[in-house]
């Protein structure tokens, strides 16, 4: 079995082995495949995983290879899974690998805001705390989160999880889900439509994964909601905001801060509003990239492929199995 790994860099940078893959095939591994290099990686491959790089039909469609399509993520959106379907080739996810690693981000990027951590720490650097001659100083409001309302749009596994450690901080839980899955319920939770999670919440943050329905939801509009003290948060996708929304809400003091770990574009192209707008903290995509996460991700991706080698695809995206 010929298996092709087309974008392994950020999985596996050195200290996440490919072992447990390797065991069930020919593997090669290509750090990085920019668009017109799919085709000549991919194409003796029978199985091929993807993490960021696009598998579109007409991509698909040239693979006569192909018999499975492993993401390594849990999103699917770099695949098309109806024209994978089509093709009879199941497309599988590793839908659980991440959530302590993505809600332990979710919580830096919120205490981050409150405590105006890296603003403090940049002060200190440039000689404000001796100029002050106080033991203590601080600019700019600090904020304790005991008593906040955290709203939480999608209410999956990660969203559960954040909803955990928000109650361990005293928080109240409000969440948004289309679909709730009833076994991650915990109490006391209360359910609230979209506009009042955001006109509501101290804290939004996103956990719904993005779809055609959804892109760019968070916009002029739901901002508009917010409160003025209250700060955005997103570890799922860049694109369901409106980036420009965002920032212009930012820098006109509709909302207080943003703390983000996922743009539309990653990275970034130089223009992104973001880059520039007022209180935003901004990390390279990285909630997810914990040691334990990545290699919990590589197991379950191994897992999967033994699962299809057996005539029983797990963790299918898209119908097909």
């Amino acid at each position: 079995m010929r298996i092709v790994v087309l974008d392994g860099h950020t999985l596996n940078p050195g200290d996440n082995p490919w072992d447990p893959i390797a065991a069930y095939g020919e593997l090669t591994v290509y750090d990085r495949t920019v668009p017109d290099q799919i085709i000549e990686h991919a194409m003796d491959a029978e199985i091929v995983m993807t993490n960021k790089t696009p598998l579109d039909a007409e991509t698909l469609e040239r693979l006569p290879n192909l018999k499975y399509v492993g993401v390594l993520a849990t999103g699917c959106n770099v695949v098309d899974l109806a024209a994978a379907r089509r093709l009879g080739i199941p497309v599988c996810n590793v839908p659980e690998y991440g959530t302590n690693s993505v809600a332990q981000h979710v919580f830096s990027l919120i205490l981050a805001l409150c405590n105006r951590t890296v603003h403090h720490d940049q002060l200190i650097r440039e000689g404000e705390w001796t100029r002050r001659n106080d033991f203590s100083f601080w600019d700019g409001p600090l904020i304790e989160l005991s008593g906040k309302c955290l709203g939480i749009v999608g209410y999956g596994r990660i969203g559960h999880r954040v909803a955990e450690l928000g109650r361990s901080f005293g928080m109240k839980i409000a969440t948004y889900s289309p679909d709730p899955a009833p076994s991650l319920h915990i109490e006391p939770i209360h359910w609230k439509s979209l506009d009042e999670i955001f006109a509501e919440s101290d804290v939004v943050s996103l956990h719904c994964p993005q779809t055609e329905d959804n892109v760019g939801m968070v916009n002029r509009r739901l901002l508009s909601l917010m409160k003025p003290t209250a700060f955005l948060i997103n570890t799922a996708r860049g694109g369901l905001i409106n980036e420009q929304d965002l920032a212009d809400a930012l820098n006109t003091g509709t909302l207080a801060g943003a703390g983000l770990d996922v743009l539309s574009v990653e990275p970034p192209t130089d223009d992104n509003p973001l880059l520039t707008s007022k209180n935003t903290i901004l990390t390279p995509h990285i909630a997810w990239a914990a040691l334990e996460a990545r290699k919990r991700l590589t197991a379950v991706a191994a897992d999967n492929i033994a699962a299809f080698l057996r005539g029983r695809p797990a963790n299918v995206m898209n119908g097909v199995g």
